[in-house]
């Protein structure tokens, strides 16, 4: 099952970031330059009709004790780290240590991580979001 994401409200009634533990949660620690993956899951939240539920809020904790921790994700493709100094067509999103980092992805998509330091450690929380 998987848990669903409700915003949890603060003193004064406005949503806040008061989750609950999610069910769907996934770790690991990167190899320098060496991308990993994970899938979406496909399973349905408590009560619901899987046919109701394929959409997902990913939340991703990145931490590395020795550096700024900068990750690239990409979805269904091989995240990749940049090279030269200028710019170009990317298919990832930086991720920087200590910041909230939320995207919307859906059931049985792959989320690929890479970052050029070694000891990396990423987490990876999956919400259902209602059908709609």
């Amino acid at each position: 099952m998987t848990t669903q994401y409700k915003l949890q409200k603060d003193i004064a009634g406005y949503n806040g970031f008061g989750l609950q533990f999610s069910d769907q949660k996934f770790n690991v620690t990167l190899a320098a330059n060496t991308a990993q993956t994970v899938t979406v899951p496909s399973s349905g939240s408590i009560g619901a009709p899987l046919n109701q539920i394929n959409k997902f809020l990913a939340i991703v904790d990145v931490f590395n004790a020795t550096s700024e921790g900068q990750v690239w994700c990409a979805n269904n493709d091989t995240a990749a780290v940049p090279v030269g100094g200028t710019f170009a067509a990317t298919t990832s999103d930086m991720i920087v240590q200590n910041k909230d980092y939320a995207r919307q992805v859906n059931a049985g998509d792959v989320l690929s991580f890479i970052s050029a330091e070694a000891d990396t450690d990423i987490c990876v929380m999956f919400y259902a979001l209602p059908a709609n």
